[in-house]
């Protein structure tokens, strides 16, 4: 059957539905049912071949079109539009080209405006870059012509239906159980941690893991700018989103908004899901201000090189001395967790550093764990994440009862 025959069975069901009220998603499977049996040119396809065609044409009138059956694939983490004609998916860490396209660039338009009004959101010519997300928690990033020179281009992350436990990273070989006993002291005993790590590392689904180890009883505030965290066993939990400027300009609520707000809503913790700006400012002085045991992750090469970013993340928001801002740094800073993708596309821990304090006009790094390769066997990396220091500051773990500082295997 060509694309023309199914265009006219995709009209002929049209034509129904429009002389229907308040038409149901049944209702329209009825009428696709009906179409399809009275259509001559569908009369020679399999049984199996008509009910593909059935979820397909379901899809295009009352879903996403061609995105529903990618969001339902759960092997695709990524899915990337780059106008209607070209799509692209992630599979397993590598991204393959699609045969499947929209029908024309106006239906791609329709499609981006039904998700950015499922989120209260805007994108048109004159605002043509969105951050938005979809119902199952995915996030989207859309932007248009004239912009975007190929046409409407949309890239959707998908996230884990469930979310993501450490026991799962640890399966997934992204950690030992080790190196878990010894992250989950450190947040217990509240321990301020930066995530660090590339496009793609797995910096929130790692930000996810580690906040299940926050205690139940204490009262955690998740600041992102589109909800993606899914923290589960915590009952005293907020969370708040970032509202991007209206079409006047206005009404905007950043991440420096909802951190400062945050700070006169009684957190034991404060999340953000990424820091990208001067809302670092804000996030150390909370670090600084009695709310231990606060999470964040931020992009960067490796731990080093965390600490030159938030350097001049603050330096975006304030101008003070280098100095003064580094001591900021390392007095809320205790531990960096360092992320990163291997050439076998696996995600793996690939440092953990302790901020020991200034030495000079300097932050001291003390590096804990560092991940080791050690083979390649058939594609696959083999390494392991030793341990080469052990914990310098043990004052918060000794404060929280969780360590003795007899036991070196605890460290």
């Amino acid at each position: 059957m060509n694309s023309e025959e199914k265009l006219q069975v995709k009209k002929n069901v049209l034509s129904m539905m429009d002389m229907a009220v308040d038409i149901e998603d049944r209702d329209v499977k009825d009428i696709i049912d009906r179409c399809i049996v009275s259509s001559d040119a569908m009369s020679t396809m399999g049984l199996n071949e008509k009910l593909e065609f059935k979820k397909e044409l379901f899809n295009s009138l009352r879903r996403l079109d061609i995105l529903s059956e990618l969001l339902e694939d759960d092997s695709i983490t990524e899915i990337m539009i780059n106008g209607y004609r070209d799509i692209f998916i992630e599979r397993n860490g590598r991204i393959s080209k699609l045969v499947a396209q929209f029908e024309s660039e106006e239906r791609l338009a329709a499609i981006i405006q039904i998700i950015v009004s499922g989120c209260n959101r805007i994108v048109n010519e004159a605002s043509p870059i969105v951050d938005a997300r979809l119902s199952d928690g995915s996030r989207v990033n859309i932007v248009l012509p004239p912009i975007a020179i190929n046409g409407p281009t949309m890239t959707i992350r998908k996230f884990s239906k469930t979310p993501m436990t450490m026991d799962r990273l640890i399966e997934l070989g992204a950690l030992s159980t080790e190196v878990a006993g010894f992250l989950r002291k450190l947040v217990v005993a509240g321990y301020n941690i930066m995530i660090s790590g590339g496009t793609g590392s797995g910096k929130t689904t790692f930000l996810n893991g580690l906040s299940a180890y926050i205690p139940e009883d204490e009262r955690v505030i998740t600041i992102e700018d589109s909800a993606e965290l899914k923290l589960i066993n915590l009952p005293d939990l907020v969370s708040l989103e970032a509202r991007n400027a209206n079409v006047e300009g206005r009404n905007q609520v950043t991440i420096r908004d909802l951190i400062k707000c945050s700070l006169r809503m009684r957190p034991s913790r404060i999340v953000v899901g990424e820091i990208r700006d001067a809302a670092a400012c804000d996030m150390l002085t909370a670090m600084n201000t009695g709310h231990d045991g606060s999470l964040s992750t931020a992009h960067a090469n490796s731990c080093e090189d965390m600490l030159i970013r938030l350097e001049t993340m603050v330096l975006m928001g304030m101008d003070m001395p280098l100095v003064a801002i580094k001591q900021q740094i390392a007095s809320a800073v205790d531990i960096i967790i360092h992320l990163g993708r291997l050439r076998d596309k696996s995600r793996k821990v690939l440092e953990i550093c302790e901020v020991i304090g200034m030495e000079g006009e300097n932050i001291k790094l003390r590096k804990i764990y560092e991940f080791k390769e050690e083979s390649c066997v058939d594609g696959h990396v083999v390494g392991e994440l030793r341990k080469l220091n052990d914990l310098y500051n043990t004052g918060k773990l000794m404060a929280a009862g969780v360590f003795d500082i007899h036991d070196n295997k605890d460290t």
